[in-house]
């Protein structure tokens, strides 16, 4: 990750079964004095129990104007290496903990989550980020000292983390199984709807950061070679993850509003609707507004659709940066007037449990769960039934999500035609899709998964799980 601080150096090595002790000459739950590193590695712990405990989204937490607040004390430095130990610690939150248990003569106690959770900043550190590990241990060391909860741990902590440290590349070999780091409950999906082979390829593609992809309003092959990547699925320009030295915001093009963000399946369903050239189009739970922007730059008269205000101003700056002009309507779908007849089209890309982005977005196989995935599915469902109201006669209703279960995409498309026959399925054909093929179904819905686009250079491949089922109205 390139993140690296100074440190005083390493201790004299510890024996490898922790004791129960705490560290010696600390009274237990002392103030420990600040430190440099150490309150970025407390609000990494919090953040991390944050999701795992009260399931709430990294995105939020992490978020620069409403994120939790002692992570937006924090100076912009503090605030990376932050974001960088909560990913990788979700990421790979199962092989940790495996670790960290192979390393105990006996169990945590229940209540010790605080704890787990300060071990698990503490060993993605020093199995998978650039950062000395004499700075892991030892902050992790004063964290649990300074917390009346686990100062009596602070022993173990220290012997725990050296002993990870001394055997680090046999603990990364013993722990190489990607379906430790597949939740259970995501694990038993995955296997019983693509086989256990398929689930842990795409789990071992899970533990990867995800490339950089870029929608151009035109010449991706131009934009590839400017920007150094790759045009993949036929329209998307990549940029292989880690190759960036700044934010992406800096690149040539986006002030200029010549190309925006969103990952090449995302960029697909748009791409159902064939020549949109003048058709009247409803991007249906529009924002952030990437597929309206697509539509609209390919010369649709777009009407984009949120309920929610805020995500709605968010679409508007996107487009206005974009120099694109779309028409715009916030509120519930049932509130939305179509034009005399109907819309030539309609896109519900609808709420999903995006398990399908769980590469970009870890936290996603902690904060949902197969209950959620049922809830998502109803939800899908009513919303389907409203869109298809707005579609006119000969028209196109194009149901999209980011999730690879199919009770959300599959089974919601059946059961969809088999309450509506005034729609019928438009098959994706492998024509308008050639380097997918592999992603249309035998019955020409379109389902992609993050291990699909193969590449020589891994950070480079893959792609985020999506579902799209193409529909034509009478």
């Amino acid at each position: 990750m390139g993140l690296s601080e100074t440190s005083s150096g390493r201790r004299p090595p510890h024996r490898s079964r922790p004791s129960r002790s705490g560290k010696p000459g600390d009274p237990a739950g002392a103030a420990v004095a600040p430190r440099p590193g150490l309150e970025a590695r407390l609000v990494a712990a919090k953040l991390l129990s944050a999701v795992v405990d009260a399931k709430t989204s990294a995105d939020g937490l992490t978020d620069p104007a409403g994120g939790h607040p002692a992570y937006r004390a924090l100076e912009p430095r503090d605030q990376a290496l932050v974001r960088a130990i909560l990913t990788t610690a979700l990421r790979f939150r199962g092989s940790l903990t495996a670790a960290i248990d192979a390393c105990l003569d006996r169990p945590l106690p229940p209540n010790a989550a605080p704890l787990r959770h300060l071990l698990a900043v503490g060993a993605t550190q020093i199995l998978h980020l650039d950062v000395p590990d004499s700075a892991a241990v030892d902050l992790a060391v004063a964290a649990a000292s300074g917390d009346p909860r686990s100062a009596r741990f602070a022993g173990l902590v220290n012997a725990v983390l050296r002993r990870l440290s001394r055997e680090a590349d046999d603990v990364r070999t013993r722990f190489a199984d990607p379906m430790l780091d597949c939740a259970p409950w995501l694990a038993a999906r995955l296997s019983a709807q693509y086989g256990p082979e398929r689930a842990q390829a795409i789990a071992a593609i899970h533990r990867l950061p995800a490339p950089i992809d870029l929608s151009v309003k035109q010449d991706p092959a131009g934009w590839a070679e400017r920007l150094g990547g790759q045009v993949v699925a036929g329209a998307t320009v990549r940029l292989a993850a880690g190759s960036l030295s700044g934010p992406v915001t800096a690149l040539p093009g986006f002030e200029e509003g010549d190309w925006w963000v969103q990952d090449a399946a995302a960029a697909l369903p748009a791409r159902l609707f064939g020549d949109v050239a003048g058709k009247r189009i409803a991007d249906l739970c529009a924002a952030p507004g990437g597929k309206t922007a697509q539509l609209a730059a390919a010369g649709a008269k777009v009407t984009a659709v949120d309920i929610s205000a805020s995500r709605m101003k968010r679409l508007k700056a996107n487009l206005q940066r974009l120099k694109l002009e779309v028409d715009t309507h916030i509120g519930d779908l049932s509130g939305l007037e179509p034009p005399a007849g109907g819309f030539d089209g309609v896109l519900l890309d609808a709420p999903c449990s995006s398990t399908g982005t769980i590469r970009r977005h870890p936290d996603v196989a902690y904060t949902k769960d197969a209950a959620e995935v049922a809830k998502l599915a109803a939800v899908q469902q009513r919303l389907l039934s409203v869109a298809a109201g707005l579609v006119a006669s000969g028209g196109l209703l194009v149901f999209s999500n980011c999730s690879l279960d199919r009770e959300e995409g599959e089974d919601v498309a059946r059961a969809f035609l088999a309450e509506h026959p005034d729609f019928s399925i438009e098959p994706v054909l492998a024509g308008e899709l050639p380097e997918l093929a592999e992603a249309i179904t035998a019955e020409g819905y379109l389902r992609t998964r993050p291990d699909m686009l193969p590449a020589d250079d891994a950070a480079a491949a893959g792609l985020d799980g999506f579902f799209a089922a193409r529909l034509r109205k009478g």
